[in-house]
């Protein structure tokens, strides 16, 4: 056996770190994300257990008797869009969802039922549809009656996206009601799930840039319009040929912006906000990464009573 002759790879004890040096900045100050070396890390540094927020558990429950879920609609029936994107969009707002699972419009005690029977493991139950006043749309009255339910917002003024709702049952569990149209549904998503998820995971909502937008834009008075756009870096474009029912732009756009509201017809104002809404300040968010709008939702979403 040779003779070692050097032990220059041998590190001694505080060589990777001083005791009591901080190891990750905001430990113990705000929430870190975890990734697969932070456990790894606590291990070597002597830690057997950290406390940890797991990501909610979202139940998504999709409704509608005029929904198909393969091939091609019939005639009176529609391909259901609104299925296939709960998974990815909560994955990407902070969330772990099961399901979907698809509850019919009659008997009209269907929702009630499902939202009964939702399991107790779930902290956020997300219902696609159902939130408007129709004669089928039965989440709203499952939730003043039944479900005695904590409202927290019941309208938001925006365009698209106005029929979306938040609020709390007794039990501690959050319902939130998305628009049926499937990209309505995406921008209610980003104005009220994304800062759900961050609250319930303690995470703060980071801030949004402010950009200049082209295109053709269409304010609606009264309201914020919510534009999806391509983005440089610098300029915002608006992604047209689409409608609240059809999700073309939101697969084929960089972000989403939110502009800010224009004035009601009559008002002093009338004339400068639409001259200036198509080349104003937006606050803009990657509707594919981790900034979701929530900051500036908050300027125009209206509580309930």
């Amino acid at each position: 056996m040779s003779r070692i002759s050097s032990i220059s790879s041998v590190s001694g004890s505080g060589f990777d770190g001083r005791a009591e040096a901080v190891v990750v900045r905001g430990c113990g100050q705000a929430e870190v994300r975890t990734g697969a070396a932070l456990p790894g890390l606590a291990a070597a540094c002597g830690h057997d257990t950290l406390p940890v927020r797991p990501r909610p558990r979202v139940r998504a429950l999709v409704t509608g008797d005029e929904l198909t879920h393969t091939g091609h609609p019939a005639p009176g029936q529609v391909r259901d869009a609104l299925g296939p994107m709960p998974p990815s969009l909560a994955h990407t707002l902070g969330g772990e969802v099961t399901g979907p699972h698809h509850v019919p419009d009659r008997p009209t005690s269907s929702l009630a039922d499902a939202l009964r029977r939702a399991p107790y493991g779930s902290d956020v139950i997300v219902v696609t549809g159902s939130t408007s006043a129709g004669v089928t749309d039965q989440l709203c009255a499952f939730l003043a009656g039944d479900g005695d339910a904590r409202w927290i917002v019941d309208t938001v003024a925006c365009r698209p996206g106005h029929p979306q709702l938040l609020a709390q049952l007794p039990d501690g569990r959050w319902i939130l009601g998305l628009p049926g149209n499937p990209y309505a549904a995406v921008v209610a998503a980003h104005t009220l799930l994304a800062p759900l998820l961050a609250g319930l995971t303690g995470r703060p909502m980071p801030a949004l840039s402010r950009v200049a937008l082209t295109g053709d834009i269409r304010t609606a008075p009264g309201r914020t319009r919510l534009v999806l756009v391509t983005w440089d870096g610098v300029t915002g474009r608006a992604v047209g040929g689409h409608g609240s029912a059809f999700l073309r732009g939101a697969a084929l756009a960089d972000a989403l912006a939110a502009g800010l509201a224009a004035p009601r017809p009559g008002s002093p104002d009338t004339a400068h906000g639409m001259r200036c809404a198509r080349h104003r300040a937006i606050a803009l968010t990657r509707t594919g990464g981790h900034n979701p709008l929530a900051g500036a939702g908050a300027r125009y979403v209206r509580s309930a009573p």
